[in-house]
């Protein structure tokens, strides 16, 4: 399926895969709205990827607040009517620390964020998105597998991939494609919050993601991956 002229939203656009993401699907000559929280790298992201003559329009998003969620796509709306592709891309973690010691306030953050944040988004997406289009949900490994000391980022996570498999079994008949993205540790500046001494020289790169991704999007229309994991080849850190 060809990508050119379809119109991409990606929430997280402006860092970390989702900028990766954004990025490739530009490079296919898609039309690109791209969200964030933080202004500063959204115009950064924004004139990036309008150097490559992509038609972009950057809008300032909380995935957490419905009414911000609202306010985005009303202004969407102003201008567009059908949405071909939606990345959910916004994502945050937490340090290591064990479940005794996460605070509450924290523990909301993260599943606001990386679960309810989705949920949010595709509700309000789904009334632009015709027969064709695509969902792609950038989850993580820890949608798999538990790792110690990850408790609210790891509930996130699993939370975040039985809504995925979920809403692929209410859009089967509406044509709607949708697709769990499964990366290992990706060099992004989640590490930083996460595990800043981590070992990136042994991670995959958020571009290996988006290429990945990118490649599922293309397939024909009466075929679909479900789910796609990508893992650094030496395994999990």
């Amino acid at each position: 399926m060809a990508l050119r002229g379809q119109l991409a939203l990606v929430t997280g656009g402006s860092l970390g895969i989702g900028l990766a993401v954004a990025h490739a699907l530009a490079d296919e000559g898609c039309r690109l709205i791209i969200c964030g929280r933080d202004q500063a790298r959204l115009d950064r992201a924004q004139k990036e990827l309008s150097a490559k003559g992509t038609k972009i329009i950057a809008l300032p998003c909380d995935v957490r607040d419905p009414a911000s969620v609202q306010r985005m796509f009303g202004e969407i709306k102003k201008k567009l009517t059908t949405l071909d592709m939606l990345v959910n891309g916004a994502g945050i973690a937490h340090p290591f620390r064990p479940t005794s010691e996460v605070p509450f306030a924290e523990w909301n953050d993260v599943i606001a964020t990386n679960l309810t944040g989705t949920f949010l988004i595709t509700q309000a997406a789904l009334p632009m998105m015709p027969r064709g289009a695509a969902i792609a949900n950038i989850l993580s490994m820890s949608a798999r597998r538990a790792f110690p000391n990850l408790s609210a980022y790891t509930a996130s996570k699993f939370g975040a991939l039985g809504f995925t498999n979920t809403l692929r079994e209410e859009l089967r008949r509406q044509g709607i494609r949708v697709i769990a993205v499964l990366p290992g540790s990706t060099d992004t500046p989640i590490w930083n919050t996460l595990w800043p001494e981590a070992p990136r020289e042994k991670m995959i790169r958020p571009e290996t993601v988006a290429e990945a991704l990118v490649s599922a999007l293309k397939l024909p229309p009466e075929s679909t991956v479900e789910e796609l994991a990508i893992m650094p080849t030496g395994g999990p850190l």
